[in-house]
């Protein structure tokens, strides 16, 4: 069962990259949700993981170059948000690698509670100075 579910009402940015990217990122948390929570093999687990991650890092990277060449002047804290989430995925991901935590559904739930709140919130901000 899906995590999250991209709708144009909830999440749409109406700036064609940022909304084709996330869709692919919740693609890929959907999996990685499903795998773990579905009992599958550890080592498909972390492959999924190690996927998901560095979307979300190229993803992250994508934005704020954009936002950079346009001069939107919410990159810098837009980064701080981005920096924070991405220090505690790379925190998961070496503590899983080294047999020291799991995925789990707090993860999961962690990680959909941060895009309900930062795409609203953050990425709508850009809309006009991105579109």
């Amino acid at each position: 069962m899906a995590l999250i579910t991209w709708t144009v009402e909830q999440y749409g940015t109406d700036v064609g990259f940022a909304d084709e990217e996330h869709q692919v990122l919740f693609g890929k948390l959907n999996k990685l949700y499903d795998l773990a929570t579905g009992g599958a093999d550890r080592s498909a687990i972390g492959d999924q993981l190690d996927d998901l991650i560095s979307y979300v890092v190229d993803h992250f990277a994508h934005e704020e170059r954009e936002m950079q060449a346009k001069g939107f002047s919410g990159l810098e804290g837009h980064k701080a948000e981005h920096d924070a989430l991405v220090a505690t995925c790379a925190d998961l991901q070496k503590k899983f690698h080294a047999g020291e935590a799991e995925v789990t559904d707090e993860v999961g739930q962690m990680v959909k509670s941060w895009l309900d709140s930062h795409i609203p919130t953050f990425d709508r901000a850009y809309t006009e100075a991105l579109r």
